[in-house]
């Protein structure tokens, strides 16, 4: 009686598991749907929320793999718990001592007999490996498990910068891990008492008198057992039902015609490409996902787009990081040969579009960061210019960290424009920027020494001057803390893992405690 309870207790651990297992990956199906298309649906309805809930949406992919861990976790002890219930199923199956379980594992598989068999090892020399490979349980559960280690494996950062085509393939291999998903329960593996056999021979009372089953004038019948029917599609039917719907529309998104109005080389292996496409709409700080069929067909890759929503066309700065984007840069810089075919799909919302939400707002951009603050402060020429009485942001502190000289010139007659338009109406302490330059030597640092009392800068050619080395984060804080010591203010960041870190601790560091003095909230780009 004793394995009998314990061979059950396990197969109740295999549905538990399994159950919330299938509910994480509803759930992370859900969140890459929406992560996908989160600002035309999403963001939209959350738009009227608090700031606090509506951040909660740019988490996502922290939220994905903190998922992505917990189906790591779970699966770990569902493949643990079956080999335990493997190890006791093979040795009940070679038990020969007419105990309760060398009964219950002698049931017959054979249909005629009537199936009602318990142990899925059908005969004393069948092996566990047999069983795993031959059964739709086994042999599915092999494959997930594969296809999972595959995908957790090729996510690392290394792998993703370095060999992006490798983590881009293996991680759609979730189509196989949800397929073998959906058919994993359909083998009964996990079975259980009938309801009738039950009702006829209830395992409390005829446990204890299995040697006299089907006897003459016997109370107890021999059990019938049956698997229990496959719950897992019911989990991810949901799920997979928005993600076909959420890939045509992306598909008939991205068929749409895209014509290149202009093509700019810029320094240091950056390439800018304007376009235009009907019916295109944006916001500042959006991104979208660009493929050119003639280097992959199914790559698709997020850009940042520098333009603003008032201009007529749309924009995106691309630097040489990687083969994709080295082979798209040396396709437009030939001369002789036609232009390549691009498609787009988007916008995509991001926390920049929050940035005029916030009475003071401080933009750092680290090297090709930038862009998003290229879009927010074209917008805010052009609500200059028109006038725009609805602006709620008072000031903006804008950082921008490089590492060479030949970076600043990417967006140089924007921040000249800037500094034009700032002292025509009469605003110069509208818009407070520094620019950083960490890669210099002292050749570079002497000449600027030599010229700084020049009323341009030796390196940019604006008014203000380039700082050499990197800033000094408590003291921009403070400053700035000091500065308006009542004003909510939004710190944006698109960089490196390692800035985000120090300005999320002077974010925490500089927030007053009283929640009607100054404040600071940290959004960071994510892709």
């Amino acid at each position: 009686m004793g394995n009998w309870v314990v061979n059950h207790w396990f197969s109740a651990l295999f549905l538990a598991v399994w159950l919330g297992l299938n509910v994480f990956l509803f759930v992370d199906a859900f969140l890459k749907y929406e992560k996908a298309d989160k600002y035309f649906y999403t963001r939209e309805i959350l738009g009227f929320c608090s700031r606090t809930l509506r951040k909660q949406l740019d988490h996502n992919l922290t939220f994905h793999k903190l998922v992505a861990y917990m189906i790591c976790l779970h699966t770990a002890i569902h493949i643990i718990a079956h080999l335990f219930n493997f190890h006791r199923y093979s040795r009940s199956r070679q038990a020969a001592d007419g105990s309760l379980v060398s009964i219950l594992s002698s049931l017959s598989h054979r249909e005629k007999e009537g199936g009602s068999w318990l142990n899925p090892i059908q005969s004393p020399n069948m092996t566990v490996e047999y069983v795993t490979f031959t059964s739709i349980a086994g042999l599915t559960g092999v494959i997930m498990t594969i296809a999972l280690i595959l995908m957790v494996t090729s996510a690392t950062k290394f792998i993703q910068r370095s060999y992006f085509e490798v983590f881009w393939y293996t991680h759609h291999f979730f189509i196989f891990y949800i397929l073998g998903l959906g058919i994993h329960g359909i083998g009964g593996i996990v079975r259980g008492q009938t309801e009738e056999s039950v009702n006829e021979s209830h395992p409390h009372k005829c446990a204890e008198s299995f040697e006299q089953w089907d006897a003459h004038g016997a109370r107890c019948r021999r059990p019938q057992f049956e698997g229990h029917p496959p719950e897992s599609w019911k989990w991810i039917l949901a799920p997979v039902v928005l993600y076909i719907f959420e890939r045509i529309l992306r598909f008939y998104r991205s068929q749409q015609k895209v014509v290149i109005t202009k093509v700019v080389m810029h320094p240091s292996k950056v390439l800018e490409l304007q376009m235009n496409k009907r019916g295109f709409s944006m916001e500042v700080g959006q991104y979208i996902f660009v493929n050119c069929p003639s280097i992959s067909l199914l790559e698709w890759h997020p850009f940042t787009l520098t333009s603003a929503p008032e201009e007529d066309f749309f924009s995106i700065h691309i630097r040489a990081a990687g083969d994709w984007t080295e082979n798209l840069i040396r396709a437009f810089e030939q001369q002789y040969s036609s232009i390549p075919r691009i498609e787009v799909d988007g916008p995509f919302g991001t926390v920049s579009e929050d940035v005029f939400q916030y009475e003071v707002a401080m933009l750092v951009g680290a090297g090709i960061g930038v862009t998003p603050f290229a879009s927010i402060l074209k917008s805010i020429w052009y609500k200059f210019q028109r006038a725009d009485h609805y602006l709620k942001t008072q000031k903006i502190y804008f950082y921008w960290i490089c590492r060479e000289t030949g970076a600043f010139s990417w967006f140089n007659d924007l921040l000249t424009s800037l500094e034009q338009e700032m002292e025509e109406l009469g605003k110069v302490g509208f818009l407070n920027y520094r620019l950083f330059l960490t890669g210099w030597d002292s050749n570079i640092a002497g000449h600027a020494a030599l010229n700084f009392d020049k009323v341009t800068d030796i390196v940019t050619g604006l008014k203000q001057k380039t700082s050499f080395g990197r800033p000094m984060w408590d003291n921009e804080f403070s400053t700035i803390a000091t500065s308006h010591p009542k004003s909510v203010v939004g710190v944006f960041l698109c960089g490196p893992r390692t800035l985000a870190k120090s300005l999320r601790k002077c974010c925490h560091r500089y927030s007053s405690l009283d929640p009607r003095k100054v404040q600071f909230y940290f959004n960071k780009e994510n892709f």
